[in-house]
């Protein structure tokens, strides 16, 4: 037999698939768990579902006091700012009332004080008229200077009551005007005036009071969304359920009904039985002969050929937790070679699977035997291995008691009659064999 260094067949072949973990998003009770090893799931299904009725709700119960206490304060604002705006239009309608009475007296008093200006200019005229006639009459000589003097100042008092009444005339005017303008100056308009700042200090307060009322609605628009996002976030605390990402089936179950899980925890494991491969390992020296595109064969299995799609030279423990079993063990100077099957043909392949396979999902972690097409060496261990079949079928046939004692299926004596059948077909077969051994 040839060394495992050039042989072209590898029986350290398994037949492998991606694997998905499915873990526990949150900490809890398992409710219900629906998964079953070597079930058909699809993308989506509820595998278990998980309850956790111990819930931190201290965040939860300190937001609501927050917002609880926030709304009170907006009420309060509210009912203040209302309270100022009912005061404004009090003091606008006493003010307005007062306004509208002072004007009134405002008139009268203007009309009687341009009546006592029409008097004054009146009396004044008259005053002027006798001192005339007085000064002519000194001129002619009939009266003395002694009459004229004390109709002189009546005159003059006339003409400075006149003026006295007239200025009295204009300040009323001016304090119309002013109180028709919004203007409260006088003794006459003190109430007026305090009436008017004391509803522009109220009409100030309620201004600040819609201020504080905006900003305590922003802080319970606030609080109210914090609220619902942690009642969002105890919701899916609370319970969850663990679905299915992606088609394929399961492989393991890692939690049972009523157990406590933590969040994190592997519930079930789900392999995708359409992405499944072959790593074979062959020596390192068969790494030009093992290239990606290389057609190959494989027994043991429900599909016949393969290609090569990638050559590794090692693997690590992550590598391996992608898959559903992990690579062979290699040696030194070997490799793995990643080999796709080809979907021809594969119901017809007539290879009966022994128990541990029916039971796994999709014949994943089934060993396999990998021959490169066109090889010309065997493997050691499988020729040793046909050729004890071979025996095998060979005493079975003569009806041995050793044969009796251990009968050999149709399946295993076509296994161990198909070498000398190929090698009949090739003469040369055998002498090739035996030229490379003795190499």
């Amino acid at each position: 037999m040839a060394p495992p260094i050039t042989a072209d067949q590898s029986d350290r072949a398994v037949v492998n698939a991606p694997v998905t973990l499915l873990t526990a998003p949150i900490g809890g009770e398992i409710d219900t768990l629906t998964a079953l090893p070597g079930s058909d799931v699809r993308d989506g299904d509820r595998l278990a579902q998980i309850s956790n009725p111990r819930v931190d709700r201290s965040t939860l119960i300190s937001l609501e006091e927050k917002s609880s206490d926030a709304r009170q304060k907006l009420d309060a604002t509210r009912e203040k700012g209302a309270s100022d705006r009912a005061y404004v239009a009090s003091l606008e309608a006493e003010l307005a009332s007062q306004t509208e009475q002072l004007k009134m007296q405002f008139q009268s008093q203007i009309e009687e004080l341009r009546a006592r200006v029409s008097q004054s200019n009146a009396q004044s005229g008259e005053k002027k008229v006798l001192v005339e006639r007085q000064s002519n009459m000194v001129t002619r000589n009939t009266a003395s200077m002694d009459m004229l003097r004390p109709t002189t100042q009546q005159y003059a008092a006339a003409m400075h009551n006149a003026d006295a009444e007239r200025a009295k005339l204009n300040q009323k005017i001016a304090q119309l005007n002013a109180l028709n303008g919004g203007i409260y100056v006088g003794e006459e308009l003190v109430v007026l005036n305090n009436l008017a700042q004391k509803r522009r200090d109220i009409d100030l307060d309620a201004q600040r009071m819609e201020i504080e009322e905006r900003q305590q609605s922003a802080i319970l628009n606030d609080l109210d969304r914090l609220i619902d996002a942690e009642q969002k976030r105890l919701a899916s605390l609370e319970g969850a359920d663990v679905l299915s990402r992606g088609s394929g089936k399961v492989l393991t179950i890692g939690a049972a009904m009523g157990r406590h899980v933590n969040a994190g925890d592997t519930i079930s494991s789900v392999v995708d039985c359409d992405k499944r491969f072959v790593v074979a390992i062959f020596s390192y020296r068969q790494g030009q002969n093992m290239m990606p595109g290389t057609r190959v064969r494989i027994d043991g299995s429900t599909f016949r050929t393969g290609i090569v799609s990638a050559v590794l030279p090692k693997t690590s423990d992550k590598v391996d937790e992608r898959f559903a079993v992990p690579f062979p063990q290699t040696e030194r100077r070997e490799l793995y070679a990643i080999i796709t099957p080809e979907a021809t043909n594969e119901a017809d392949a007539p290879v009966r699977e022994t128990q541990a396979s029916d039971t796994a999902a999709c014949a994943v972690g089934q060993w396999v035997t990998v021959t490169r097409d066109n090889g010309m060496v065997p493997s050691m261990s499988v020729t040793w291995r046909r050729l004890g079949n071979l025996v095998a079928s060979w005493t079975h046939d003569d009806g041995s008691e050793t044969a009796q004692n251990h009968p050999i299926d149709a399946d295993t004596r076509r296994a161990g009659m198909a070498q000398p059948e190929a090698s009949k077909a090739d003469e040369n077969w055998w002498s090739r064999t035996r030229t490379l051994v003795s190499r």
